[in-house]
């Protein structure tokens, strides 16, 4: 029973990974900045999967890969680490990991959206709707509508009638940043998967973690940021977060994903993995005692509906 839902077990277990890590990097991300936290954590994640592969495969690196291997996992990694993580990693700073985990649940919608870009896959009716709905739902949190209260009584009724009857909730560059972290997931995901070609998902994932690094290596040294690193290190709180976001996240998160997406269809892994947004609530109310509203809960809800009705 359990064998024959290896790949929706795998999509399971990939969400409260990605729960953990989300809470974690946030926490680190205010205390020693996102760039510095995605050095770290992609060498942390690295030692991690060698350890593991080490015991596993009896190889510390992945030299068992093919070229085809190394080319396409390379790339997944630099969308999906690089691009899509200096995006996310930001948005976690600047809208906190709940909202941004909701906007990653257009990661699935997107993938889609690629394959049929790239791949000539089908978009159907009902998945046009799915989208529709999951747009809904994080418009749900994201929009309110602005009181009439809070417009200058002295404006006139034109002026009045002009201003925008919705506003953003949370700051729009945050909200963007999370947007290019679905971008950078689904496409990453996407290219994962036609790279892998029956390759251990442990050992795929480290390829992606080492075009990871090598790219925060790369930014790090452009932006001058190497002076934080000795701090950062010297900083426990932020170490001990990082590291529990690097073993449930690129080590832990990342590999189930690849195994669920193995075992099972992307559209159900994806869908699966996209309830963080409802599993990340109740520890959003614990650790950081955010106030959530009733009209947010139902959204991510919708939101996560209109994921399941895409690949329904």
């Amino acid at each position: 029973m359990l064998q024959s839902h290896a790949g929706e077990l795998s999509a399971l277990m990939a969400a409260i990974f990605w729960t953990f890590t989300a809470l974690a990097f946030e926490s680190a991300g205010k205390k020693i900045g996102s760039i510095t936290v995605n050095l770290v954590r992609l060498f942390l994640a690295f030692l991690f999967l060698g350890t593991f592969t080490w015991f596993s495969r009896g190889q510390f690196f992945p030299t068992g890969a093919s070229l085809h291997n190394w080319i396409w996992l390379s790339l997944s990694g630099f969308v999906g680490f690089v691009l899509g993580d200096l995006f996310l990693f930001r948005a976690y700073v600047v809208v906190g990991a709940r909202v941004s985990m909701l906007i990653m649940s257009l990661a699935p919608p997107i993938a889609a959206v690629v394959g049929w870009m790239i791949m000539g896959e089908t978009m159907t009716a009902k998945s046009l709707t799915g989208m529709a709905v999951t747009f809904a739902g994080i418009a749900m949190v994201v929009l309110t509508r602005e009181k009439d209260d809070v417009i200058p009584a002295h404006e006139s009724l034109i002026k009045k009638n002009a201003r925008n009857r919705f506003r953003f909730t949370y700051p729009v560059a945050g909200l963007l940043l999370a947007f290019g972290g679905a971008a950078g997931q689904a496409t990453g995901l996407v290219l994962s998967k036609y790279g892998m070609q029956g390759y251990d998902a442990f050992a795929a994932t480290q390829i992606r973690v080492i075009t990871g690094f090598a790219g925060f290596l790369i930014i790090y040294t452009m932006l001058r940021r190497w002076y934080r690193l000795i701090p950062a290190l010297k900083n426990r709180p932020a170490m001990k977060s990082l590291t529990i976001g690097a073993f449930f996240g690129p080590f832990l998160g990342v590999s189930f994903s690849l195994l669920a997406v193995t075992y099972t269809s992307s559209g159900i892994a994806a869908t699966i993995m996209s309830i963080v947004p409802v599993l990340i609530i109740p520890f959003s109310v614990l650790m950081f005692k955010e106030k959530i509203t009733l009209r947010e809960i139902l959204g991510a809800f919708v939101a996560i509906g209109g994921v399941a009705l895409f690949f329904m």
